[in-house]
């Protein structure tokens, strides 16, 4: 006879997962981001978003960086000293993953065309469109992402399908009992 399985206590994300949402997050946003530019400057309806596969890997460390970073800064300094703080992050981190990538001539940006730019792997004209998202990743992106769980339950939608001593499967019906098909 099958006993219901009493639901656990919902538990946050990993890292990983996190990492992984975060990841999501900035290739997603870099495509949007590179078609509005693609509209704005040539006029482009198509709208030809583009990004590198290495993108994946720098948003989602550089935002997992930065949820650390708000964990430790929010009760000691207000949100737009911590968008500072983000900004000149992602301005290191854009640096450092450039200069990396480039060494195997995989740097997918080239901000040579602009002004004020430090070896085309950065540049100032960003620096508000940085501290933009990095708001928008603080009040939104991070907040939202730590207060997800996980859980295993009769309602997850695949721990209400359980094996019953028979080998049969069982399932729950409305009322909590298990009933066998």
């Amino acid at each position: 006879m099958a006993t219901m399985q009493t639901p656990e206590a919902p538990v946050p994300l990993t890292a990983l997962s996190r990492w992984y949402l975060y990841a999501i997050h900035g290739y997603f946003c870099e495509v949007m981001f590179t078609a509005a530019w693609e509209f704005v400057v040539d006029c482009n309806w198509k709208f030809p978003g583009v990004t590198s596969v290495w993108a994946l890997f720098i948003y989602g460390t550089c935002i997992l960086t930065v949820e650390q970073m708000y964990l430790k800064l929010r009760g000691r300094c207000r949100v737009l000293l911590r968008c500072v703080i983000y900004t000149l992050w992602t301005y290191l981190w854009e640096f450092g993953t450039g200069l990396l990538l480039r060494q195997f001539n995989a740097c997918p940006w080239d901000y040579s065309g602009f002004r004020y730019n430090f070896m085309g792997l950065i540049t100032a004209e960003y620096a508000v469109l940085w501290f933009g998202a990095s708001f928008i990743v603080e009040r939104l992106v991070i907040r939202k992402t730590l207060r997800l769980r996980l859980h295993k339950g009769p309602e997850d939608g695949w721990s209400n399908r359980q094996l019953d001593a028979g080998g049969g499967r069982t399932r729950n019906d409305a009322n909590g009992c298990l009933k066998g098909e």
